[in-house]
């Protein structure tokens, strides 16, 4: 009677009825699963859908940047990289990892330590399997694990967070089983990478920051796994909420919006690999504060004063940038001719890339034009000897024996130095005035001014159009990166 009321009892449980309770919100859809009494619940956040079909591109694409890491290993089906590592002697107990989840899934494991993850969903969803069954509930009964059970479906190509303690079990899988298409790609923060209860080796190991996610993990005991190979539970049987953003979940449209995004996550994934080797690498690009300042006028003393004498000027700049002095030997007394000196060879050997690129493109436009041609951009073009088709003039005076310049200047005491660079050519004249100038307090100044004086209606044109750019990007850059040369050298 017993066997007959048991076999009655789960015929019932299988053949009950789907309830759909649905609720509408305004904000982030989220759920919070309840585990066990005073223990966190488990919550998972909506945030943000992405284009049809983006999910999977973007996870297999982040899943492959991750397999370059130096830090990667590939382990329990979640792949992983520990991109942060903790610094228990300044007080940082966290860590950053990132994992991937595929289309065959993971196992069912659980952590230490709390977890919070951020992720993106692959085009045919994610199904986020939780049980918070105990170690003494399960040990006294397996079956406690699957009644503990509790489901969360993420739709496809979607932002979603979870946060939940350690001692959860869980296991994350695609959303649809053989669609071909990974579950999702995260990043996770552990908020305390000692957290939970930690072997002593393995704590030794986290202290040292030689802790990962396969080492900070723990698989189901084989009880358990045994009865999930024997008897896997049906999803009919297990609590789920669904969340979505759009499409209200159990309509049509919910259905014909992932079959759609599923498709595109298969093309948009054909097309990604087609086009990965027209597709550059990563780039790290610094944006540093600049420390040129541009200056309202001209030194009284400054060589630049007297060019061009006569003649409209249709530009002017002045440009500074101070730096620390060098570190000259006890008494030595500043030489600013030996620092201009390294200033002028600097400015032919230390290019700013983008500058370079800028006169490339100028010089193809100008050559049919038959004006002057030079890789360095016209404050300091003059120190490059002529291309092709150009003459130097032999009467040029050459400062420290080497480089072309109009006039030169250095101080009596050593303490100043400057140049007048420049050139003519059909549409205009230029000159610039390259100086160093030795500080009282020990600082040296490096200086670059110009002058531009246009000889007809096509070079006022050729001004109008890169006159801003000039002011705002090509001087100052070329004497920042001339000087910072200066003092890589120097190092």
């Amino acid at each position: 009677m017993m066997n007959t009321c048991s076999s009655t009892a789960t015929t019932m449980q299988l053949a009950r009825p789907v309830l759909r309770l649905t609720r509408e919100t305004a904000t982030f859809p989220v759920v919070a699963l309840p585990t066990r009494p005073g223990a966190l619940p488990i919550e998972v956040t909506l945030l943000a859908r992405l284009g049809r079909g983006a999910g999977t591109g973007l996870c297999r694409g982040m899943m492959a940047r991750q397999g370059q890491h130096r830090r990667f290993i590939d382990a329990l089906d979640e792949p992983s990289a520990k991109l942060g590592g903790s610094d228990f002697a300044k007080g940082d107990a966290t860590a950053l990892y990132s994992f991937g989840v595929g289309q065959g899934g993971h196992p069912f494991h659980r952590h230490a330590g709390h977890r919070v993850f951020t992720a993106v969903s692959g085009s045919a969803g994610a199904q986020l399997r939780f049980s918070s069954a105990t170690p003494d509930e399960i040990a006294h009964d397996p079956a406690a694990f699957v009644r503990a059970l509790r489901h969360v479906d993420v739709p496809p190509d979607c932002l979603f967070t979870v946060r939940f303690s350690g001692e959860n079990w869980h296991q994350f899988v695609p959303g649809v089983p053989g669609a071909g298409h990974p579950a999702f790609f995260a990043l996770s923060t552990h908020t305390n990478e000692l957290g939970g209860a930690l072997s002593d080796a393995l704590r030794q190991r986290v202290l040292q920051d030689e802790g990962d996610i396969p080492s900070l993990t723990e698989l189901l005991p084989d009880a358990v796994q045994a009865l999930l190979a024997s008897a896997p539970a049906q999803a009919r049987q297990v609590p789920t909420t669904v969340l979505s953003l759009g499409e209200r979940p159990g309509g049509w449209l919910a259905a014909a919006c992932g079959h759609y995004r599923a498709l595109a996550g298969r093309v948009g994934h054909v097309l990604a690999g087609l086009l990965a080797p027209l597709q550059g690498g990563g780039y790290v690009s610094e944006l540093r504060p600049s420390r040129v300042q541009e200056q309202p006028g001209l030194p009284a003393s400054s060589l630049l004063r007297q060019a061009l004498a006569g003649q409209r000027l249709h530009h002017k700049d002045c440009f500074t940038l101070v730096v620390p002095a060098p570190s000259p030997s006890a008494g030595a007394v500043p030489d600013a001719a030996a620092l201009l000196a390294g200033l002028l060879g600097s400015f032919l050997v230390h290019r700013h890339p983008g500058v370079s690129r800028m006169m490339a493109v100028r010089n193809a436009v100008v050559r049919p034009l038959g004006l002057r041609r030079s890789p360095l951009a016209c404050p300091v073009s003059s120190l490059q000897p002529p291309i092709a088709g150009q003459v130097m003039d032999p009467d040029s005076l050459r400062f420290a024996g080497r480089y072309p310049v109009h006039a030169s200047l250095v101080a009596a005491d050593g303490r100043s130095a400057q140049v007048l660079l420049g050139a003519d050519d059909k549409h205009l004249a230029f000159r610039s005035c390259v100086g160093v100038r030795c500080l009282d307090d020990g600082r040296v100044e490096y200086s670059l001014a110009t002058r531009v004086a246009c000889r007809n209606a096509f070079g006022r044109l050729y001004m109008a159009l890169i006159e801003r750019t000039h002011r705002r990007y090509i001087a100052p850059h070329l004497l920042q990166v001339a000087v910072e040369g200066m003092e890589v050298r120097a190092r």
